[in-house]
Formats: structure tokens, C-alpha cells, sequence
């Protein structure tokens, strides 16, 4: 069973990552694991999914293009295949999936869309991403507001941060994922309800 393989992904990531980034990833694994915990996910798999879903963040992008594309489960566009700080996730199933033998679908799922969302986000995938956001290494302005938020909804979180990332990028005149513009509009559909 996946879960029961953190210790090995632990050393696995001791090499991938820097220590700041490995604290990030453990950060994240612990805040994922009181988020499940608090709204009824599997705590087991939450904590595995945190714990790996950075395993590809400091891959250069033609080793993540190339794994991605020697797959071909996935066909990214040629916008996506710029949009680097992305890219790192879907490698990150990839390389979980076909080099390490992870098979469970909702830690794999989960990795995928850490750093985009996607529309109909399943509790795994949103506590991923909401732990991302608000693990206990996170500094940046409003981090207080947004973990506050998740203590008493996860949507409201989610929705949160995929509007900070779409008025950052959209600052920045740089691209919005897709799948980031779709995660918004259905939770920002749902809160009006």
C-alpha cells in the first residue's frame, strides 16, 4: 500500500529536494493529514500525497516534457508545456505512477492538480491544495486569513488561493492555466448558492 511506503519516499526526497523544500513537503504532509482528519478524508493517504506531491520541482522542464510525453497519458498544449510551475505536478504523477508504482489514484490524482486545481476537485485533491497553500512554512501576505478559512471550509480556502493566482498571473500579464480558470468558476458558481 502507498502509505505505507513513507519512509522510502522520505529518502527518495531527500535527494530531490532541497532542505527548504523537504520541510515544505513535510509541512504540507502534516497540514494535509489535520485537514482530512478535520473534514473526514483519509488521513493515511492525505499525509503520502503532501509528503510527495513537490517530487519533481526541481526537474528541469526537457527531463519533465520527456517523461510527460514517453507516457503519453497526458497531451499537454504548447501553452501548458511553457507554464513551468505546473508542469512539476503533472511530472510528478508521471514519475510517481510509472517509476516509483504508486498506484493509488487519489494520491496520484491529488499530485496532479496541487498546483492548479481543476473543476470538481475531489476532498483529497482540495485538502492537497489547500495544504499547499496554508502548511505551516507558508509566509506570504494574508497567509493568517487563508488558513483561518480552512479551518471552516475547504472551498472557501480553495477559492481563495485560485484568485490570488489568477490576479498574480493576470498582474504579470503571464498565462492562466485552464484548469485554475475552471477550479474558480465552479466553486465561485457554488458560492453564490
Amino acid at each position: 500500500m502507498d502509505t505505507e511506503r513513507n519512509g522510502e519516499f522520505l529518502e527518495i526526497l531527500k535527494k530531490r529536494l532541497t532542505p527548504s523544500r523537504l520541510y515544505h513537503s513535510i509541512c504540507v504532509a502534516e497540514q494535509a493529514k489535520r485537514l482530512a482528519e478535520k473534514f473526514g478524508a483519509d488521513a493515511e493517504k492525505a499525509y503520502t500525497a503532501g509528503l510527495i506531491h513537490d517530487i519533481m520541482r526541481y526537474e528541469p522542464p526537457e527531463n519533465m516534457l520527456k517523461l510527460i510525453d514517453g507516457d503519453g497519458k497526458y497531451k499537454l498544449s504548447e501553452l501548458e508545456r511553457k507554464i513551468t510551475v505546473t508542469l512539476h505536478a503533472v511530472a510528478g504523477e508521471v514519475y510517481l505512477r510509472t517509476v516509483l508504482g504508486v498506484a493509488d489514484g487519489e494520491i496520484l490524482s491529488a499530485v496532479r492538480y496541487h498546483t492548479t486545481g481543476r473543476e470538481n476537485m475531489s476532498l483529497l485533491e482540495k485538502i492537497i491544495y489547500v495544504a499547499d497553500l496554508t502548511s505551516e512554512d507558508r509566509d506570504y501576505p494574508d497567509v493568517s486569513e487563508v488558513r483561518e478559512t480552512a479551518e471552516t471550509s475547504l472551498d472557501k480556502a480553495a477559492l481563495r488561493g485560485l484568485s490570488f493566482t489568477i490576479e498574480s498571473n493576470a498582474q504579470k500579464n503571464r498565462p492562466i492555466h485552464i484548469d485554475t480558470v475552471k477550479a474558480y468558476n465552479y466553486l465561485a458558481e457554488r458560492m453564490e448558492e
